[in-house]
């Protein structure tokens, strides 16, 4: 049995402690073969030019790639292997379409702290996710 386990990932430490039970869950899957994927998402200005868009996906990919190695050092040290991706977009939108895309069988996510007032003008990522993800989606406060 193959499961894919995607995590969302901001290098925020709610997202850290997402990751981290992405990996527990993996070890306690005995007999499954369970693939972990890490997808950061970089945000574009609005309105975004292509020069921008450029720059910001090498930015973002380079910051990410630095994050990704500890990520793997971690999963390593399990016995588990990761793969990263970085896309551009809105995050939730990005996660949403990459489950789908990939066939996840689960999502995990952070839960981050907005007022009151930004979660009702915005919205959460998380929150949109639970919402419109074809698969199972966990949140990790």
């Amino acid at each position: 049995m193959n499961k894919k386990i995607l995590v969302g990932f901001d290098g925020s430490e709610q997202s850290y402690k997402a990751f981290d039970f992405a990996l527990d869950l993996a070890q306690i899957c005995p007999g499954a073969a369970v693939d972990i994927i890490i997808l950061a998402v970089a945000q574009p200005p609005e309105p975004a030019d292509i020069v921008e868009v450029d720059a910001i996906i090498e930015s973002a990919t380079e910051h990410y790639e630095q994050l990704f190695r500890n990520l793997r050092e971690k999963a390593k040290e399990r016995n588990l292997e990761v793969r990263t991706e970085v896309t551009v977009g809105h995050p939730a939108d990005q996660i949403i379409r990459y489950a789908g895309e990939y066939r996840s069988d689960m999502v995990v996510v952070g839960q981050r702290g907005k007022s009151k007032v930004q979660a009702w003008l915005m919205g959460s990522v998380s929150k949109r996710v639970a919402s419109y993800c074809p698969c199972t989606v966990i949140i990790v406060k």
